[in-house]
């Protein structure tokens, strides 16, 4: 069941989504050669409390961080660790999200380390554009699937691949809610789109195909063909005035 929020809600979720915000913002600053990936996370954590909020990874589902570093071919759900150190040329795509005076916020962004190959690159910017061609498609009276669509044909139009077994998500006072958000689909299917929706939309798009697996730690994704990912989340409210995007 889709619960749709309230404009008093729609603020508290813009709220964690702030606190969001300023994490990715300090956790793009330290990403250079040399960091122990451990590191980020430390951070992610001394700045959700200091805003008197939790991480809402750490334990979700037995998940042993509060935020998930995913290292080149690593789609998502990668682990921090002092042994993982970023390298020049890497691309590190960081999920994060809180959860503040009961609401969910949650947003990811994919960043290069030191100097990338032009792939790398071009793959980041297709994502990000991806994950904002989606956004335009989330307003009130379109399909939920015509934000699907507008992800996959730009990006499978640029050459790269989009993830088939993880999507986004509703958000709110849960972490996951219905409706789930495919990055691919079929322009005018899926449920009608109404004020008060509020979407965490995220585009995971692979250099080549998008075939994943899974390591032995049992959350770390990757592609089965080694090639690089990169991610990108915004969470989005859909109102009567146009779709807000909360965690910008």
């Amino acid at each position: 069941m889709i619960e749709l929020k309230t404009k008093d809600e729609i603020e508290k979720i813009k709220k964690s989504c702030e606190i969001v915000k300023k994490v990715l913002y300090r956790l793009k600053e330290m990403v250079k050669p040399g960091l122990p990936t451990i590191e980020l996370d430390k951070e992610a954590y001394r700045i959700s409390r200091e805003y008197g909020a939790e991480p809402a990874f750490l334990n979700y589902r037995g998940f042993p961080a509060s935020v998930c570093i995913s290292v080149n071919n690593e789609v998502v759900h990668g682990i921090p660790s002092q042994k993982k150190i970023l390298k020049d040329g890497d691309i590190v795509s960081i999920d994060f999200g809180i959860l503040y005076n009961g609401y969910y916020g949650d947003a990811a962004i994919t960043v290069p380390v030191g100097n990338i190959t032009t792939i790398a690159s071009k793959l980041i910017n297709v994502t990000r554009e991806a994950l904002y061609k989606g956004i335009e498609k989330a307003k009130k009276g379109n399909k939920l699937f015509d934000i699907s669509y507008a992800i996959q044909s730009y990006v499978e139009k640029n050459g790269f691949s989009v993830v088939r077994d993880f999507v986004g998500h509703g958000i709110g006072k849960k972490l996951h809610e219905e409706p789930m958000v495919p990055n691919f689909g079929r322009p005018g299917t899926g449920v009608k789109l109404e004020t008060g929706m509020v979407l965490a939309i995220e585009p995971m798009v692979n250099e080549k195909e998008y075939e994943i697996c899974v390591l032995d730690d049992n959350w770390t994704v990757v592609t089965k063909d080694n090639g690089l990912s990169a991610h990108f989340e915004h969470t989005v409210a859909i109102t009567d005035n146009g779709t807000m995007i909360l965690s910008e």
